[in-house]
């Protein structure tokens, strides 16, 4: 295991991205901007992905400073200090991108691949037995 969260800690991880994701995407509702900037720029953390094209550790690196609360807070303190909504509906957006990954199991990533997160792992699980027969 690469320090990946298993069992009921797993789900209470994923339970508590859920949350991040109603209270940012109830907290836009209120803020006055319209919905089209919030498809606009829901997917822009995704963007990190490019960084796998450099290799696993730069791409880690890259997706884990995308999808971090780190960069949501500070934001949204930038946003409050400077009276700056867009700044606030940025980091609103931001946090519900990052709720959503989460609540669907898509954690920070480490440096051994893509499909190696802190909330388990993604995509094609392989057997160290090898290829099973179908039972088609």
């Amino acid at each position: 295991m690469m320090g990946e969260t298993t069992g009921g800690v797993r789900l209470l991880l994923r339970a508590e991205a859920l949350c991040v994701l109603v209270a940012a995407v109830l907290m836009y509702a209120r803020s006055g901007f319209g919905w089209g900037t919030f498809a606009l720029f829901f997917l822009a953390p995704d963007l990190s992905f490019f960084g796998y094209l450099a290799g696993a550790h730069v791409g880690a690196a890259c997706y884990n400073a995308a999808h971090s609360y780190i960069g949501v807070v500070v934001c949204g303190i930038a946003g409050v200090t400077f009276a700056s909504p867009v700044l606030m509906a940025t980091a609103l957006i931001w946090a519900a991108h990052i709720g959503f990954d989460r609540t669907l199991g898509y954690g920070l990533k480490y440096s051994a691949g893509f499909g190696y997160t802190h909330l388990g792992r993604i995509g094609r699980q392989h057997d160290a037995r090898g290829p099973q027969p179908s039972s088609a």
